[in-house]
């Protein structure tokens, strides 16, 4: 399974923000001493004991305001919150338990979300420990006092929420079925596509509302074959979201792509390929998903001999960094070429769990490298001495060589552009990992 996704949230200032930089290890959300000054919700990888997470930053909670920018907060929160496997619950020891930390309590409550209830501000536990005590009222477990900023007290609070991550992923029956997430931009046409799938004669279709998750499952059967697809798209009507506000898909994304195997990035013919379509790409790109790119609303488009063309050449440049992305134009309102969708849905699906012989590995390289010499430095010259495959999902390749440093960007392309010559791997990302091994004719 994917990473699993543990959100922070809390009414605003209690240091959210202080923790996130924390444990994402680089300062990325604003942290200013006023409310509401986390505006937008962010994300980032952690790593605590081998285990690895995606962290989600929040605005701060205010649950009775008629102020704009803070009820847009509590949606992202309220997102946040239904996606994610753990949720840490932030107070403030320094301003004691709030009528506003009662309410945020009663709203983690109603979701049946694992809850870690974290007291920050303590930076010193003698002077504060006695008023830690006073959380255990908000009746949501035991509290775990922390200090954000300087660092307190983060080991054991992780410890927790390792607990929980592993209970969840014990309680989960792994599906073997091809999981594909459909993302994009909101108003893009992921529903429509949605819609389409389930609309056909030929596909038997049965909702499952995601007990822990955000997104909806639509299990599918096409031609004999079944797939599971993750709708990140207006699954939450109760609540009326305006997706328009873009930043609202990115939790979403970031919660289906984790749990897919491949992703359809779908664009809008009419729009054209944009940054955001761009930063939604990276984060499938960056979880090593394997990608096709559905240029939707193509029937709109008024065309002549080269517009496809020209189009393709505009992806390429925007989306540079998934060459191996294939790229296709459809119609999700009238399923304009539905059925070579989901050819090629298999065929990447094939290629993103392809495993390859060491020994026909080794000729490829062995011939690349007669091709073309390594590159040498002050006199010393790259060797390759031996490659093999150690992981699926994506292809992930290990090369051992005399010396790592001599291994430039551009030859390492070079051999994954023989490997991909050989094997196709269309619409899956490849992963090489350079490894020295000592004591070999160096």
């Amino acid at each position: 399974m994917g990473r699993q996704v543990v959100a922070i949230v809390g009414r605003p200032n209690v240091g959210k923000s202080s923790l996130f930089n924390a444990l994402a290890g680089e300062k990325i959300a604003i942290v200013q001493d006023s409310p509401g000054v986390t505006r937008d919700r962010i994300y980032a990888d952690v790593t605590w004991l081998d285990k690895q997470f995606s962290l989600i930053d929040t605005g701060g909670i205010e649950m009775d305001t008629s102020d704009v920018i803070l009820s847009h907060m509590r949606t992202q929160a309220e997102i946040a919150i239904e996606t994610a496997d753990v949720i840490i619950f932030m107070t403030d020891v320094k301003q004691g338990v709030t009528d506003a930390d009662y309410h945020v309590a009663d709203m983690l409550r109603k979701s049946g979300k694992p809850v870690v209830l974290v007291v920050n501000k303590v930076d010193n536990f003698d002077k504060y420990s006695a008023d830690v005590y006073e959380f255990y009222n908000l009746g949501i477990g035991d509290p775990i006092p922390i200090g954000a900023k300087a660092k307190l007290g983060l080991g054991d609070m992780l410890d927790v929420v390792l607990d929980l991550l592993n209970q969840n992923e014990l309680e989960e029956i792994e599906d073997e079925r091809p999981k594909i997430a459909i993302i994009g931009k909101p108003n893009v046409g992921k529903s429509s596509l949605i819609n389409r799938i389930c609309g056909e004669n030929r596909v038997i279709v049965s909702d499952i509302a995601g007990t822990t998750r955000d997104a909806i499952d639509t299990d599918v059967k096409w031609h004999g074959k079944e797939f599971v697809f993750i709708d990140t798209a207006g699954l939450r009507r109760k609540n009326k979201i305006k997706e328009e506000i873009e930043r609202y898909s990115i939790i979403r994304t970031v919660a289906a792509v984790e749990r897919a195997d491949v992703v359809i990035l779908m664009i809008d013919a009419s729009e054209g390929v944009t940054e955001q379509d761009a930063k939604i790409a990276g984060i499938a790109h960056e979880r090593g998903k394997g990608m096709i790119i559905a240029v939707n609303k193509w029937d709109a488009i008024e065309k002549d001999t080269y517009t496809a063309n020209k189009f393709t050449d505009k992806v390429r440049e925007i989306l540079s960094f998934v060459p191996y992305a294939e790229i296709i134009f459809i119609s999700a309102v009238t399923g304009q070429r539905l059925n070579k969708l989901f050819e090629l849905l298999e065929a990447v699906i094939m290629n993103h769990q392809l495993r390859v012989a060491t020994g026909v590995l080794n000729e490829i390289m062995t011939e690349a490298v007669a091709m073309q010499q390594p590159p040498t430095d002050k006199g010393k010259r790259l060797r390759l001495y031996y490659i093999t495959q150690v992981s699926v999902k994506p292809p992930t390749f290990v090369i051992f060589v005399n010396d790592k440093n001599l291994m430039h960007f551009s030859y390492q392309r070079y051999i994954e552009n023989k490997i991909r010559e050989a094997f196709g791997f269309r619409g899956t990302p490849i992963k090489i990992i350079i490894r020295e091994r000592k004591g070999k004719d160096q």
